[in-house]
């Protein structure tokens, strides 16, 4: 911490994945304004980013702010002002992939149209069901979404929650079983591979290596970053992603390989609960004909509305 209300930060020049640091001087007014501009969203005071002084910052040519290797990521040292009371009014349900990225296909079946069925199923299930929860799809048809457009429609929107859906495989076809992720460390080889699969759809879009700041789905040290990463709503991530695994064993009596963490570009930005889900193996043919099927795609639906409402309820009470 500097005089008269100033700090030191470090602004980045050269990307995220391979960063140039040049120091420089900030007024804590100004940096106030970027966090706010920048997050569009309103849980960043003055206090809370002075009480952050001692750590180092980087600065993107997004205007995006996040912390440098080692000590934290910016949204962990924020909370939200008055955190003891969250409201619930929107949610943003992704359905994965979409258009020409049909995500993994197995037996003729692609994950696009199922995870489209599972969410729009879910949203209607909301709607009518919660009528004071506005429901906003990032697609509601067979269209293709690019990555980063997913959590801008949910900011634009204002979205207290953010629900992405997708279908797993495997080499192993005898893998089966639901997980949950929420942004963080990938802890195992096999979370890796799943968000670096999750992830590589960027390479459909034009100039993705400057969208998403040099990121390289394909290299494993590129998801060393997100080791840093911890979200600001990490908490609420964690009981929403937990309610979603529990309701998929109790109402829909399926195998639940638990809630995990991982490095997912859908996730990373998103300044609100996020989590994605994987509702099965398409590799398995046991799970694929269950999700290729109305009765599956409404117990999958069900269970997730089940822990969203659970979630609603413990969150606003």
């Amino acid at each position: 911490m500097l005089s008269g209300g100033k700090i030191k930060v470090f602004f980045e020049k050269a990307g995220l994945w391979r960063p140039k640091h040049i120091h420089k001087v900030v007024n804590i007014n100004s940096l106030y304004k970027i966090f706010k501009e920048s997050l569009s969203i309103n849980f960043v005071s003055k206090k809370t980013v002075a009480n952050l002084t001692r750590y180092i910052f980087l600065l993107f040519p997004n205007c995006k702010i996040y912390l440098l290797t080692g000590l934290v990521v910016l949204l962990s040292a924020f909370q939200p002002l008055n955190e003891s009371k969250m409201y619930v009014k929107t949610v943003v349900i992704d359905a994965g992939h979409g258009g020409t990225d049909p995500g993994c296909t197995y037996g003729g079946v692609y994950e696009k149209d199922i995870n489209l069925k599972i969410a729009l199923e879910l949203g209607r299930m909301i709607q009518e069901k919660m009528k004071d929860v506005k429901v906003i799809y990032t697609r509601s048809t067979d269209v293709f979404v690019e990555l980063h457009k997913r959590p801008e429609i949910a900011h634009r929107n204002n979205a207290n929650v953010f629900i992405s859906i997708h279908c797993n495989a495997n080499e192993n076809h005898a893998a089966k079983g639901t997980e949950t992720y929420v942004m963080g460390v990938n802890k195992s080889a096999a979370n890796l591979k799943v968000a670096m699969a999750e992830n590589a759809v960027i390479k459909l879009e034009d100039n993705y290596l400057e969208k998403y700041d040099g990121f390289d789905p394909n290299s494993p040290e590129a998801y060393i970053i997100f080791s840093l990463y911890q979200d600001a709503f990490q908490d609420q991530s964690l009981l929403l992603a937990s309610k979603i695994e529990e309701h998929f064993k109790k109402t829909a009596s399926r195998l639940s390989k638990g809630v995990k963490q991982a490095g997912f570009l859908v996730l990373w930005k998103n300044s609100m609960p996020s989590v994605l889900i994987e509702t099965g193996f398409l590799s398995n043919q046991e799970e694929r004909e269950y999700l290729s099927s109305k009765e599956g795609q409404l117990q999958t639906a069900t269970a997730i509305f089940n822990a969203f409402e659970e979630y609603r309820l413990e969150v606003e009470e």
